[in-house]
Protein backbone atom coordinates (compact mmCIF):
# COMPACT_ATOMS: atom_id res chain seq x y z
CA UNK A 1 0.00 0.00 0.00
CA UNK A 2 1.46 3.35 -1.04
CA UNK A 3 -0.23 6.71 -0.45
CA UNK A 4 -3.50 5.63 -2.06
CA UNK A 5 -6.06 4.54 0.55
CA UNK A 6 -3.80 5.28 3.51
CA UNK A 7 -5.53 6.95 6.44
CA UNK A 8 -3.61 10.12 7.32
CA UNK A 9 -4.26 12.45 10.26
CA UNK A 10 -2.74 15.94 10.01
CA UNK A 11 -2.60 18.59 12.74
CA UNK A 12 -2.03 22.26 12.00
CA UNK A 13 -3.86 21.68 8.74
CA UNK A 14 -5.85 24.90 8.33
CA UNK A 15 -3.06 26.71 6.48
CA UNK A 16 0.53 26.52 5.29
CA UNK A 17 2.38 23.22 5.16
CA UNK A 18 -0.46 21.23 6.73
CA UNK A 19 -3.06 22.51 4.28
CA UNK A 20 -0.97 21.91 1.16
CA UNK A 21 0.14 18.49 2.40
CA UNK A 22 -3.49 17.50 2.99
CA UNK A 23 -4.33 18.56 -0.56
CA UNK A 24 -1.38 16.68 -2.07
CA UNK A 25 -2.16 13.47 -0.20
CA UNK A 26 -5.90 13.69 -0.91
CA UNK A 27 -5.19 14.06 -4.63
CA UNK A 28 -2.99 10.95 -4.36
CA UNK A 29 -5.97 9.01 -3.00
CA UNK A 30 -5.34 9.04 0.73
CA UNK A 31 -8.15 9.28 3.28
CA UNK A 32 -7.45 12.46 5.20
CA UNK A 33 -8.53 13.67 8.64
CA UNK A 34 -7.43 17.23 9.33
CA UNK A 35 -7.39 19.19 12.57
CA UNK A 36 -6.70 22.80 13.60
CA UNK A 37 -8.42 25.57 15.55
CA UNK A 38 -9.95 27.46 12.60
CA UNK A 39 -13.08 25.57 11.59
CA UNK A 40 -13.91 27.74 8.58
CA UNK A 41 -10.57 26.97 6.97
CA UNK A 42 -10.86 23.26 7.70
CA UNK A 43 -14.33 23.16 6.16
CA UNK A 44 -13.05 24.96 3.07
CA UNK A 45 -10.32 22.36 2.55
CA UNK A 46 -12.73 19.46 3.02
CA UNK A 47 -15.16 21.02 0.54
CA UNK A 48 -12.47 20.98 -2.14
CA UNK A 49 -12.55 17.19 -2.05
CA UNK A 50 -16.22 16.28 -1.99
CA UNK A 51 -15.49 13.34 -4.27
CA UNK A 52 -12.85 12.07 -1.87
CA UNK A 53 -12.85 11.26 1.81
CA UNK A 54 -11.59 14.30 3.72
CA UNK A 55 -12.87 14.81 7.25
CA UNK A 56 -12.10 17.58 9.70
CA UNK A 57 -12.43 18.37 13.36
CA UNK A 58 -11.57 21.48 15.35
CA UNK A 59 -8.46 20.55 17.32
CA UNK A 60 -6.28 22.26 19.91
CA UNK A 61 -2.95 20.40 20.06
CA UNK A 62 -2.26 21.78 23.54
CA UNK A 63 -5.21 19.69 24.79
CA UNK A 64 -4.50 15.97 24.89
CA UNK A 65 -8.17 15.01 24.75
CA UNK A 66 -8.74 17.26 21.75
CA UNK A 67 -5.95 15.52 19.83
CA UNK A 68 -7.25 12.12 20.90
CA UNK A 69 -10.71 12.98 19.56
CA UNK A 70 -9.17 13.83 16.19
CA UNK A 71 -7.33 10.52 16.00
CA UNK A 72 -10.38 8.63 17.27
CA UNK A 73 -12.45 10.18 14.45
CA UNK A 74 -10.04 8.73 11.90
CA UNK A 75 -10.10 5.28 13.47
CA UNK A 76 -13.88 5.27 13.89
CA UNK A 77 -14.53 6.39 10.30
CA UNK A 78 -11.85 4.42 8.48
CA UNK A 79 -11.01 1.56 10.87
CA UNK A 80 -7.33 2.34 11.22
CA UNK A 81 -4.70 5.11 11.23
CA UNK A 82 -1.71 4.65 8.93
CA UNK A 83 0.00 8.02 9.29
CA UNK A 84 -0.01 10.81 11.84
CA UNK A 85 1.55 14.07 10.68
CA UNK A 86 2.30 16.27 13.70
CA UNK A 87 2.55 19.57 11.87
CA UNK A 88 1.17 22.24 14.22
CA UNK A 89 3.84 24.69 15.39
CA UNK A 90 4.67 28.26 16.42
CA UNK A 91 7.76 30.41 15.82
CA UNK A 92 7.58 33.60 17.95
CA UNK A 93 11.34 34.11 17.91
CA UNK A 94 12.92 36.66 20.27
CA UNK A 95 16.08 37.12 22.30
CA UNK A 96 16.11 35.59 25.76
CA UNK A 97 16.70 38.99 27.38
CA UNK A 98 13.33 40.14 26.03
CA UNK A 99 11.77 37.80 28.62
CA UNK A 100 8.76 36.87 26.50
CA UNK A 101 7.85 34.12 28.90
CA UNK A 102 4.27 33.74 27.69
CA UNK A 103 5.62 33.06 24.21
CA UNK A 104 8.09 30.52 25.59
CA UNK A 105 5.27 28.72 27.36
CA UNK A 106 3.13 28.71 24.23
CA UNK A 107 5.96 27.29 22.10
CA UNK A 108 6.57 24.52 24.60
CA UNK A 109 2.86 23.71 24.71
CA UNK A 110 2.42 23.60 20.93
CA UNK A 111 5.81 22.53 19.59
CA UNK A 112 6.67 19.89 22.19
CA UNK A 113 3.53 18.90 24.09
CA UNK A 114 1.47 19.01 20.91
CA UNK A 115 3.78 16.44 19.34
CA UNK A 116 3.71 14.26 22.44
CA UNK A 117 -0.08 14.41 22.59
CA UNK A 118 -0.23 13.31 18.96
CA UNK A 119 2.07 10.39 19.68
CA UNK A 120 0.04 9.46 22.77
CA UNK A 121 -3.20 9.51 20.78
CA UNK A 122 -2.05 7.36 17.89
CA UNK A 123 0.55 5.02 19.37
CA UNK A 124 -1.86 2.49 20.97
CA UNK A 125 -3.66 2.17 17.63
CA UNK A 126 -0.45 1.64 15.68
CA UNK A 127 0.93 -0.82 18.22
CA UNK A 128 -2.27 -2.84 17.90
CA UNK A 129 -2.03 -2.68 14.10
CA UNK A 130 1.66 -3.62 14.25
CA UNK A 131 2.37 -0.85 11.74
CA UNK A 132 2.15 2.88 11.27
CA UNK A 133 4.08 6.03 10.49
CA UNK A 134 4.50 9.12 12.68
CA UNK A 135 5.82 12.26 10.98
CA UNK A 136 6.68 15.54 12.67
CA UNK A 137 7.58 18.94 11.28
CA UNK A 138 10.92 19.78 12.82
CA UNK A 139 13.20 22.52 11.44
CA UNK A 140 16.72 23.44 10.49
CA UNK A 141 16.46 25.17 13.88
CA UNK A 142 16.58 21.67 15.35
CA UNK A 143 20.19 21.54 14.12
CA UNK A 144 21.48 25.13 14.31
CA UNK A 145 20.86 27.93 16.83
CA UNK A 146 21.04 31.63 16.01
CA UNK A 147 20.58 34.68 18.27
CA UNK A 148 16.88 35.11 18.86
CA UNK A 149 16.02 31.46 18.20
CA UNK A 150 17.14 29.85 21.46
CA UNK A 151 13.71 28.81 22.76
CA UNK A 152 12.27 27.98 19.34
CA UNK A 153 15.36 25.93 18.49
CA UNK A 154 15.15 24.30 21.91
CA UNK A 155 11.67 23.01 21.10
CA UNK A 156 12.93 21.66 17.78
CA UNK A 157 15.98 20.02 19.34
CA UNK A 158 13.55 18.34 21.73
CA UNK A 159 11.67 16.91 18.77
CA UNK A 160 14.88 15.32 17.53
CA UNK A 161 15.24 13.46 20.84
CA UNK A 162 11.58 12.49 21.10
CA UNK A 163 11.32 11.19 17.57
CA UNK A 164 14.54 9.20 17.67
CA UNK A 165 13.55 7.68 21.01
CA UNK A 166 10.21 6.75 19.47
CA UNK A 167 11.96 5.20 16.46
CA UNK A 168 14.13 3.01 18.65
CA UNK A 169 11.29 1.95 20.93
CA UNK A 170 8.89 1.00 18.14
CA UNK A 171 11.11 -0.85 15.67
CA UNK A 172 9.58 -4.22 16.58
CA UNK A 173 6.08 -2.84 16.10
CA UNK A 174 6.95 -1.76 12.53
CA UNK A 175 6.20 1.90 13.27
CA UNK A 176 8.19 4.33 11.15
CA UNK A 177 9.22 7.82 12.23
CA UNK A 178 10.12 10.80 10.07
CA UNK A 179 11.23 14.33 10.91
CA UNK A 180 10.76 16.86 8.13
CA UNK A 181 13.19 19.71 8.82
CA UNK A 182 12.76 22.69 6.49
CA UNK A 183 14.90 25.77 6.29
CA UNK A 184 13.26 29.03 5.24
CA UNK A 185 9.74 28.43 3.95
CA UNK A 186 7.12 30.88 2.74
CA UNK A 187 4.50 30.17 5.43
CA UNK A 188 2.33 32.10 7.88
CA UNK A 189 4.66 31.26 10.79
CA UNK A 190 6.07 34.77 10.83
CA UNK A 191 2.66 36.02 11.99
CA UNK A 192 3.44 34.49 15.41
CA UNK A 193 6.45 36.83 15.89
CA UNK A 194 5.38 39.70 18.14
CA UNK A 195 8.28 42.05 17.46
CA UNK A 196 7.24 44.06 14.39
CA UNK A 197 10.74 44.62 12.97
CA UNK A 198 11.69 40.96 13.36
CA UNK A 199 8.40 39.90 11.81
CA UNK A 200 8.95 42.14 8.79
CA UNK A 201 12.52 40.90 8.33
CA UNK A 202 11.53 37.23 8.52
CA UNK A 203 8.51 37.74 6.27
CA UNK A 204 10.68 39.44 3.62
CA UNK A 205 13.24 36.62 3.72
CA UNK A 206 10.58 33.93 3.50
CA UNK A 207 8.80 35.52 0.57
CA UNK A 208 11.98 36.29 -1.38
CA UNK A 209 14.05 33.20 -0.61
CA UNK A 210 11.86 30.58 1.04
CA UNK A 211 10.92 27.13 -0.16
CA UNK A 212 7.40 26.70 -1.46
CA UNK A 213 4.78 24.95 0.64
CA UNK A 214 4.55 22.33 -2.10
CA UNK A 215 8.24 21.51 -1.60
CA UNK A 216 7.54 20.43 1.98
CA UNK A 217 4.34 18.62 1.06
CA UNK A 218 6.23 16.65 -1.58
CA UNK A 219 8.85 15.70 1.01
CA UNK A 220 6.13 14.35 3.30
CA UNK A 221 4.58 12.43 0.41
CA UNK A 222 7.99 10.98 -0.46
CA UNK A 223 8.48 9.69 3.08
CA UNK A 224 5.04 8.06 3.10
CA UNK A 225 5.37 6.58 -0.38
CA UNK A 226 8.20 4.18 0.45
CA UNK A 227 8.28 0.39 0.58
CA UNK A 228 7.44 -1.16 3.93
CA UNK A 229 11.08 -1.94 4.72
CA UNK A 230 12.26 1.64 4.06
CA UNK A 231 12.05 4.23 6.84
CA UNK A 232 13.04 7.78 5.91
CA UNK A 233 13.92 9.06 9.38
CA UNK A 234 14.69 12.66 8.48
CA UNK A 235 14.42 14.96 5.51
CA UNK A 236 16.48 18.14 5.91
CA UNK A 237 15.81 20.63 3.12
CA UNK A 238 16.81 24.23 2.58
CA UNK A 239 16.55 26.74 -0.22
CA UNK A 240 19.66 26.33 -2.34
CA UNK A 241 20.85 29.82 -1.33
CA UNK A 242 20.42 29.35 2.46
CA UNK A 243 23.79 29.11 4.19
CA UNK A 244 22.74 28.02 7.70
Amino acid sequence: MTIKDKVVVITGASSGIGKVTAEVLAKAGAKIVIGARREDRLASIANEFQDRQVLYQVTDVTDHQSVKRLVDLAETKFGRVDVLYNNAGLMPISRLADLKIDEWDRMIDVNIKGVLYGIAAVLPIMIKQKEGHIITTDSVAGHIVHPGTAVYAGTKYAIQAIMDGLRQEQINNHIKTTMVSPGTVDTELYHTISDEKTQQRVAKDEKENGLLLMDIANAVAYAIDQPDKVAVNEILLRPRTQKN
